[in-house]
């Protein structure tokens, strides 16, 4: 018995931690790119919940190959994973950091699992 409360009680703050460092990854869309920056802004297809992202050190890809930060704006829809949490850059407020942006074209959608 004495067990299975130390397994709940991992398991409760796992989940707790996991809360905390939320990694969001879903498709976006793409309101707004600062090149000079480095920060998007793009906003939750179910819900429009809007999120102010640093992509700095993000890696690009489009239709798996690397792209460049600046051929982001030519695109609307994205696939982005991020990290949140709050910080500032530049003076602006950030809801998190982004560490990968993919971007599929519909010519080459992605494999089915």
């Amino acid at each position: 018995m004495k067990a299975i409360r130390i397994v709940g009680l991992a398991l409760c703050l796992g989940a707790v931690c996991g809360l905390c460092l939320a990694v969001e990854t879903d498709v976006y869309r793409l309101l707004s790119v600062s090149v000079s920056a480095k920060m998007i802004l793009v906003a939750q297809s179910a819900s429009k919940t809007k999120y102010l992202l640093d992509a700095t050190s993000a890696k690009l890809t489009l239709d798996g190959k690397p792209t460049e930060f600046n051929n982001l704006s030519n695109y609307s829809i994205i696939h982005v994973k991020f990290q949140l949490g709050k910080s500032e850059k530049d003076g602006v407020t950030l809801d998190g950091i982004a560490s990968e942006i993919r971007i599929l074209t519909p010519e080459n959608p992605p494999p089915r699992k």
